[in-house]
């Protein structure tokens, strides 16, 4: 079994996703580690990265191809990739949402070291819509897709009130009623 949880920056993916493979023991996987080594092995932020990346279809190309890989290797993975659903069109697909102050709370309060513009909650709220914005136009222009179109999705959680253990829940819950 291969799930794939995609949502917006903030929503939980990667947190979210470790769980639900422990819940269910299948090993994690996430693109967001990826991008995020990628961006410091050029002693770049996030954003910065994001925004290189739309002039720079490589970049996206190898973070896609890692998840790929990773996917085609294995048979029971979570893979925590905003793109996962497309590349990995069998698995289980799980968008996980989120109110946009309650995501800028969550990325400031993380006060990842690799996401410099987060040095002030206004500034994490314009770092995320840029953030977003950059995903958008590039997602459109390499793949035609978007990946906020909900109706792509199997379950749909929105994470802004409910605490980890009960997203975890829904999704294990989901995934064995299939």
């Amino acid at each position: 079994m291969i799930i794939t949880i995609s949502g917006r920056p903030g929503s939980g993916k990667s947190a979210v996703a470790a769980r639900v493979g422990q819940a269910l023991g299948l090993e994690h996987v996430s693109a967001g580690d990826f991008m995020r080594e990628m961006a410091a092995e050029q002693g770049m932020s996030i954003l910065e990265f994001s925004r290189k990346a739309e002039s720079r279809e490589a970049i996206d190309n190898e973070i896609d191809a890692r998840t790929v890989r990773i996917a085609s290797e294995k048979d029971d993975l979570v893979v925590d990739a905003r793109l996962g659903w497309h590349f990995v069109p069998d698995s289980v697909k799980v968008f996980l949402d989120v109110r946009p102050e309650i995501a800028a709370s969550r990325i400031f309060g993380a006060a990842r070291g690799s996401e410099r513009e987060n040095k002030s909650f206004d500034e994490t709220v314009r770092a995320i819509k840029e953030r977003m914005e950059s995903e958008r136009r590039r997602y459109h222009s390499y793949y035609n897709i978007d990946y906020a179109d909900l109706s792509q999705y199997d379950l749909v959680i929105d994470t802004s009130d409910k605490q980890i253990d009960v997203v975890v829940e829904e999704i294990v819950g989901f995934v064995e009623g299939l």
